[in-house]
């Protein structure tokens, strides 16, 4: 039988927490800030969590080699 591959492009965009969430980038941080309000620049930091109806899709495709 051939191996469960992880799918890379998933792999470098998400992280599972031990209790299984999923923890992403926030989007709209990597350019064009000076447009932004500062409120929303400051709500942009860290990383956020990924809603609980798309975790399973995520852990699959990150497999179970990649934790």
């Amino acid at each position: 039988m051939p191996k469960q591959k992880t799918h890379k492009g998933v792999k470098k965009r998400f992280r599972l927490t031990a209790t299984g969430k999923v923890k992403h980038r926030r989007a709209g941080t990597s350019h064009l800030q000076v447009r932004v309000s500062a409120k929303r620049k400051r709500n942009l930091r860290g990383t956020g969590v990924l809603a609980a109806v798309d975790t399973a899709r995520i852990a699959a495709a990150l497999g179970k080699y990649s934790y």
